[in-house]
């Protein structure tokens, strides 16, 4: 028979590994799928935004990132967090997200100075929409600032491609590719160095940080600056996932992420601004701007055409409160 005394120690100790056990419960993985190799500038922002997570929920929250399309590939984001392939990813325009589809990617104008607080309402604006398919909106990854074209010869006037095949991102890109007279051609990022070296495209459409990491500023050096887009590739997380954790973690996870947003925006433009730099001084490069009026010229006709979509995928109230919503922040 044990003694009064081994009781007592028999059950602290199991009491003590129970909580043991409890702890290493709480404890969630959660695993983030980028595109983005570990070179880019915007690779050290969700390992920033791993470390906040991890900070903010006393070390429950552990996230595990996973680069360069190493879980799913470029088109396969939903399927991929509906999946449980990954938990958060980026989200490409998928049909099945209709007004997110083609506002993601959309002509404007933008003053990027308050970008955060843009972004944060665009999201929002596609939160209902998200949620019917099982998604929560979380990360939001704005490239309105790099979203740029490049061709391996100088172009005379971009609105006149001439038959040219140019990398496209989505369904307005293509748009915008036609009316100039161009052939849009998808090609996935780590597709895109190949593509180019062997003639499939004749120019490519891509932010430059996408394009500075994946050196492909030697195979098409030169590079038109045009600034005719609000971008925002979002970063989504499984909703049942989501709600799964406690209130606690969840405010943790959010406000993570959006302070890696913050801490990673100023780094993000230095970064860009530096590989057009390197390129053109030291490459080779050759970097070009659309004048003021050509630019504007440009987003006009785009959306004149492109509004009668994003009414039709959004509905007439919701795509009138995008369009609001970039009008406030135009410049």
């Amino acid at each position: 028979m044990m003694t009064t005394k081994l009781i007592q120690t028999v059950l602290a100790s199991s009491l003590v590994l129970g909580m043991s056990v409890g702890a290493v419960q709480a404890k969630e993985t959660i695993r983030v799928s980028t595109y983005v190799n570990e070179s880019d500038i915007r690779y050290d922002g969700f390992k920033k935004f791993a470390e906040l997570a991890s900070e903010k929920s006393a070390g429950d929250l552990n996230v595990q990132i996973f680069p360069s399309s190493t879980l799913h590939g470029w088109s396969e984001g939903v399927d991929a967090v509906q999946g449980g392939v990954s938990d958060i990813s980026w989200i490409p325009a998928d049909k099945r997200l209709a007004c997110y589809r083609v506002t993601s990617l959309y002509p404007a104008a933008i003053d990027l100075k308050d970008q955060i607080e843009l972004d944060a309402a665009y999201a929002d604006l596609m939160r209902d929409e998200a949620a019917k398919v099982g998604l929560v909106p979380l990360i939001n990854s704005n490239y309105s600032y790099d979203q740029e074209w490049w061709f391996e010869e100088p172009v005379a006037n971009l609105n006149d491609l001439n038959g040219k095949l140019v990398r496209s991102i989505g369904p307005l890109v293509s748009s915008m590719i036609e009316s100039w007279g161009g052939k849009p051609v998808f090609v996935a990022p780590k597709e895109v160095f190949q593509s180019a070296e062997r003639g499939v495209v004749d120019g490519i459409n891509m932010g430059v940080a996408t394009y500075s990491s994946w050196k492909l500023w030697s195979v098409m050096p030169y590079m038109v600056n045009a600034n005719l887009f609000y971008g925002n590739i979002m970063y989504m997380m499984n909703k049942n996932k989501f709600d799964s954790l406690s209130e606690a973690n969840q405010t943790a996870l959010l406000e993570a992420a959006k302070e890696a947003e913050i801490w990673l925006k100023p780094r993000y433009e230095d970064w860009v601004d530096q590989r057009v730099g390197n390129a053109v001084m030291k490459g080779g490069g050759t970097a070009v701007t659309v004048s003021q009026d050509s630019r504007h010229s440009m987003i006009k006709n785009a959306q004149a055409s492109w509004n009668s979509v994003v009414d039709t995928a959004c509905g007439v109230p919701l795509a009138n409160k995008v369009r609001a919503l970039f009008a406030q922040h135009a410049n």
